[in-house]
């Protein structure tokens, strides 16, 4: 029987924990009695930033700062284990794929222990599996495997969000023919900007269909949203028009939408949980492996269009081609 079940993500954005929400809620769903925790190299979004998702987890505090990214943490773990009571798990699940993570993780006191890492190669017992470019099926693929079951990935479903995140999107986007933007990177280190001027070019088409543009832009980036402003005066900027702060306003917002454009971010994730059609733009990350996979989504990967990894050799006319697909208008 699973009692207790351990998570670890060493991944420190908000995106990379909205993707194992799938996994999650089967777990949560199949192992009905286990209590579940959660071990990240930064902060537990699932009890902060995204806690109006209301998918809380348990957050398993070992008083190590970037667990598993530290040689030394190996010399201090059984001493940290002990400090902090931490009792044995019947299944820890490693998220990540680094070899000095995945080493340093195993030493704390488990049953039964996954990792893809290596393929396979640190999971208790050991698994002749194949690695999935998609770590929720992979992991669900070792469970089966496991336990022989057949778990089915549950999405998540917005309805566990608070009604007042739906009203407040209904107030925000009161009409119809809105199209969703997200450009802003949530990691400076990675070139994954998309040119301005081209996304002023594609709302200008938009625009001459009848189609308004919004913008999902944080309160913070005021000198960005002042930008687009003057270049397209119709656009809308509903973050900054309201009170509630919240993923899971993007999320309802996602529902107002005729389909969305957005670069591999934060925001793309939380607007796919409303299962909104999307244009998606990759190109220094692993569109496989990082893209939604919901029905409506085109990817517009440059490595494959183009055969590199600079996102802007995405052309205006490449996001005209897939939009029209889309909504079937005219340019």
């Amino acid at each position: 029987m699973i009692n207790r079940v351990l998570f670890y993500n060493s991944g420190g954005g908000v995106g990379d924990a909205i993707q194992i929400l799938p996994l999650i809620n089967t777990l949560k769903t199949e192992f009905k009695n286990a209590k579940f925790f959660y071990l990240c190299a930064h902060e537990n979004h699932f009890n902060s930033t995204l806690s109006d998702l209301n998918c809380r987890i348990n957050t398993l505090d070992l008083g190590v700062k970037y667990f598993g990214f530290r040689w030394w943490h190996a010399l201090t773990i059984k001493d940290k284990i002990k400090e902090h009571n931490i009792e044995t798990f019947d299944l820890i699940i490693d998220l990540q794929s680094k070899i000095r993570n995945s080493l340093i993780l195993k030493m704390i006191p488990h049953k039964y222990f996954i990792s893809s890492c290596l393929n396979f190669k640190f999971s208790k017992p050991n698994l002749n599996l194949k690695k999935e470019k998609k770590i929720n099926k992979t992991i669900l693929n070792a469970i089966n495997y496991i336990f022989k079951t057949n778990y089915q990935l549950n999405e998540y479903n917005v309805d566990k969000i608070d009604k007042k995140f739906f009203i407040e999107s209904e107030k925000l986007l009161p009409k119809n023919n809105y199209i969703g933007f997200s450009i802003t990177k949530g990691n400076v280190y990675r070139k994954k900007d998309w040119p301005l001027n081209n996304i002023v070019e594609l709302c200008n088409e938009f625009i001459k269909n009848n189609k308004t543009p919004v913008f999902f832009i944080e309160k913070k980036n005021q000198e960005l949203k002042i930008n687009i402003k003057n270049l397209i005066p119709s656009a809308l900027f509903p973050e900054h028009e309201t009170d509630l702060s919240s993923p899971a306003l993007v999320t309802c917002l996602g529902k107002r939408l005729d389909f969305a454009i957005s670069i591999d971010n934060g925001v793309m994730h939380m607007l796919s949980l409303s299962k909104v059609p999307m244009i998606v733009l990759f190109g220094p990350t692993d569109a496989e492996k990082f893209a939604p996979e919901h029905e409506g989504t085109t990817v517009l990967d440059s490595n494959k269009l183009y055969k590199t990894s600079n996102i802007s050799s995405i052309s205006v006319e490449d996001v005209l081609l897939a939009a029209k697909q889309h909504l079937n208008f005219s340019y």
